[in-house]
């Protein structure tokens, strides 16, 4: 009688155990998916982004200010993937020109803080410039930040509005920075007009699993099972995705068009070891820059003049 009664005593502790752990990674999924793809801070203060932008890049204000004068700064606006409101701004080049640069903000950002990038394509190399705020951002409409998969989408629709803007017969370089590299990346797979001629990724990750997953061992010391698997799942049934196609690495392995990879070394947030597969697995042509003590996205904050340059060099070869 007594074994009998330990035996259920026994499965009672298993099954109590079972439900618990259940239960915590239930809550944990839900936790993880809306930290990650629903938090408070999406780039939605403009006036701070402005303060920002002005302090880490000061040279900025004095062309913001310019193109405000002159009512050069502009809002467009789409109805994109997910019948969502998406807002950009563009700029036009100070002298006509074909070469036009599509920028893509990254994760919690906006336009606006993408600026410098738009202040060396505009003002360093005379370009017409477009910035889309991404779905969850700046102005554009959404709750759930799409890590690039369906803003893919939105970037090519924003590709479409740009030669509307500038002219069926611009030149185009879509480049992108952090999340908005992995969208330019994602971006590059896809079938595009001929407009598109070179692509520039800078710190983008090789897939949200994988970018998740680093995070979710560097933050909280865990693996990836059960955590990832469940909060993929519930990502997948709730936005239709899932982490594992969110992938920038299957994305250019059918890319032919040109790409430049750049990365910092000291880059612990999208690790510097995720450019080099993505670099393998893209075809010719394509060039790399491992940027010496840069940190995450700070690439061109810590070496503005050789960024500049070596980005000029680039799309000076495929937008001639």
């Amino acid at each position: 009688m007594k074994r009998n009664q330990g035996i259920k005593l026994a499965k009672y502790i298993f099954a109590s155990i079972l439900v618990l752990l259940l239960g915590i990674t239930t809550w944990g999924s839900f936790y993880m998916l809306s930290y990650s793809l629903n938090p408070v801070n999406r780039g939605k203060d403009e006036a701070s982004s402005y303060r920002y932008m002005f302090t880490n890049y000061p040279d900025l204000r004095q062309w913001v200010d310019s193109l405000n004068q002159a009512s050069a700064l502009k809002d467009t606006f789409i109805i994109g993937n997910g019948k969502k409101r998406l807002h950009a701004y563009f700029i036009a080049a100070n002298h006509p020109t074909a070469k036009t640069a599509v920028i893509v903000h990254g994760y919690t950002d906006n336009a606006i803080r993408m600026l410098m990038i738009g202040h060396l394509y505009n003002h360093e190399l005379n370009y017409n410039v477009l910035l889309p705020d991404l779905q969850a951002h700046g102005r554009s409409e959404g709750n759930i930040i799409q890590m690039g998969w369906k803003d893919r989408l939105d970037v090519m629709q924003w590709i479409d509005v740009t030669k509307g803007i500038y002219g069926d017969s611009i030149r185009i370089v879509v480049h992108g920075i952090s999340m908005g590299a992995a969208t330019t990346m994602m971006v590059s797979g896809e079938k595009l007009p001929t407009n598109v001629k070179c692509f520039i990724e800078d710190c983008g990750y090789t897939s949200v699993w994988e970018e998740f997953s680093q995070e979710l061992k560097k933050l909280y010391h865990l693996p990836k099972f059960p955590i990832m698997y469940t909060t993929n799942l519930l990502c997948e049934l709730k936005n239709g995705w899932s982490f594992k196609d969110a992938s920038p690495l299957n994305q250019i392995k059918k890319c032919h068009l040109p790409m430049f990879f750049i990365h910092g070394d000291a880059d612990t947030y999208v690790p510097t070891w995720m450019v080099y597969p993505l670099y393998n697995a893209k075809s010719a042509p394509k060039d790399l820059w491992i940027v010496p003590g840069a940190e995450h996205a700070k690439a061109y904050k810590q070496n503005p003049k050789m960024y500049l340059a070596k980005v000029k060099a680039f799309t000076d070869r495929y937008l001639h």
